[in-house]
């Protein structure tokens, strides 16, 4: 990295990058990382984590040239907070099970969060503090939800969740029917969708693996459509929606059939 980079004989686009120039990249290989993973290619995984670990080192390199920290320092710095987080393996606090650990780590970090209290910041730290912004919206909700449900602010159980879904549900219905403008009718969509995040998270599931499963069944789903539209010498572009829709239906009992 250190040649790509060199001034005199380093790489044109390699030494023009920056921190910001390279985010699109790094998110590109981490959704890459999780694709290989998803797909269970041990090959392609190792690759994928060859380029992740790339922009690792990219970024660390940048930093070193600014004279801010190292790639060893971001090794040091973690090797730490897993030692500081795992007392129960590298200090003599004993912890039971997978359960009790979990706890543990929240206590953990929920004083680690009290600690980086900046100074521009309330004097009081707030439960919601340090979760990140550019996460993807439905793993950010999920995060936020969590934090809630730290301090008791948080469902019994699915069932009032399900209750709230359906009542966001109406109001954007509501919201259509009266016509009060895109603007609220955004927002209330917006709420539904946090209120079906809250449903994920209370059943034990993960909101955005779980629609990046739907994602992958409606491509599996409509790409077996265009098979059998082209199999009949017909363009997709050709076809009424109830053409479409009555192979769609075709291609969900067959999945059904094969279940």
């Amino acid at each position: 990295m250190a040649s790509l980079r060199d001034p005199a004989n380093g790489c044109p686009w390699d030494r023009k990058q920056t921190f910001s120039s390279l985010v699109p990249y790094l998110l590109e290989e981490t959704y890459e990382v999780v694709e290989a993973i998803e797909q269970g290619d041990s090959t392609a995984l190792q690759d994928e984590l060859g380029d992740l670990l790339f922009q690792i080192v990219f970024h660390a390199r940048i930093a070193e040239e600014e004279n801010l920290f190292s790639f060893d320092d971001i090794a040091d710095a973690a090797a730490d907070k897993m030692e500081r987080r795992h007392p129960h393996v590298f200090a003599d606090t004993e912890i039971s099970c997978a359960e009790e650990q979990a706890q543990a780590w929240t206590e953990l970090k929920n004083k680690e969060r009290s600690n980086r209290l900046s100074a521009t910041e309330q004097n009081q730290p707030g439960q919601l503090d340090h979760i990140c912004t550019a996460l993807p919206a439905l793993l950010r909700a999920k995060k936020l939800q969590q934090r809630a449900a730290e301090v008791g602010f948080d469902w019994p159980d699915l069932g009032p969740v399900l209750e709230k879904v359906a009542e966001e549900l109406e109001e954007v219905r509501t919201t259509m029917e009266d016509k009060e403008g895109p603007e609220r009718l955004a927002e209330e969509i917006g709420d539904l969708l946090f209120a079906s995040s809250n449903a994920a998270r209370l059943a034990g599931f993960d909101a955005e693996t779980l629609l990046r499963a739907a994602n992958q069944k409606f491509e599996k789903r409509f790409r077996a459509m265009e098979v059998q539209f082209h199999s009949r010498n017909q363009p997709l572009q050709t076809a009424s929606l109830a053409e479409m829709e009555s192979v769609w239906q075709q291609v969900k009992q067959a999945e059904k059939q094969k279940k």
